[in-house]
């Protein structure tokens, strides 16, 4: 029973908190939301996205039945293939093709090279702050590894499948204001909550009878109440006139 009254007391004093703070929980949490956003929309430069696929296939044979082992081949080649897509070989080249202003570790963080789970499709991305850009540098990589892993790896296995293009009105994929205020507001509560709960940890004033028997652990008797000006000066009129119709009644 003892227990649970403290507990109750507990969440009451935390309530009791955070409703005494809730104008710095409110500051603090506002001043987030529109930092995040004046940053998102005006600062943080946008950045999109572009992606083309190639196919690996299996070597040409006059068999109409796929080879199982072919296929095997081709798939483990892909790790290879992934790793030839960002190198200097094939950058460099992409460099010069489109006249970038660019180092191949550069044009490299650019680019990102993966595919499905035992699939045969290589999946090029490009992210750039120019949506042209992304979809040009895409299509370049895609076409002169498609020319070069010939000459690399004597093989030619390797097909265009999709084209990077570039959509009217599109959206960048970073940054994503929405996301930026979200994240900002609910940091902004934590970070709220937490200052007040900190400051009240801190504030050893006493400003209830309730903190003095806290405190002391001892029960309040009393309690003088505060009298502001204006009623002192109304209760010392009203005593003195109250005195002088006593002095006259007494006096008659």
């Amino acid at each position: 029973m003892e227990a649970d009254m403290e507990e109750t007391i507990s969440l009451k004093e935390l309530l009791q908190t955070l409703r005494k703070r809730l104008s710095l929980i409110a500051v603090i949490s506002i001043t987030a939301v529109l930092v995040s956003g004046i940053v998102s929309y005006f600062y943080l430069t946008p950045i999109y996205q572009a992606s083309t696929q190639l196919l690996v296939n299996q070597e040409k044979t006059e068999q109409t039945i796929l080879n199982y082992n072919e296929v095997q081949t081709n798939l483990q080649l892909i790790n290879t293939y992934n790793v030839i897509i960002k190198s200097p070989a094939i950058l460099d080249l992409v460099i010069k093709q489109l006249d970038l202003d660019l180092t191949v570790a550069q044009l490299n963080g650019k680019i990102v090279v993966g595919s499905e789970k035992d699939s045969q499709v290589l999946n090029i991305s490009v992210q750039d702050p120019s949506a042209d850009t992304a979809a040009n540098i895409a299509n370049s990589v895609a076409s002169v590894f498609q020319k070069e892993i010939v000459k690399i790896m004597s093989v030619d296995n390797v097909s265009i499948l999709a084209k990077a293009t570039v959509a009217d009105n599109q959206t960048p994929i970073k940054p994503n204001p929405q996301l930026n205020i979200a994240i900002a507001l609910v940091v902004g509560l934590m970070a709220g909550v937490g200052l007040a709960f900190l400051l009240e940890y801190f504030d050893n004033t006493i400003k209830t009878e309730q903190d003095i028997e806290k405190i002391l652990g001892l029960p309040v008797l009393g309690v003088i109440s505060t009298i502001d000006e204006e009623d002192a000066k109304t209760a010392s009129r009203h005593s003195a006139r109250t005195s002088r119709v006593r002095g006259e009644t007494f006096g008659s």
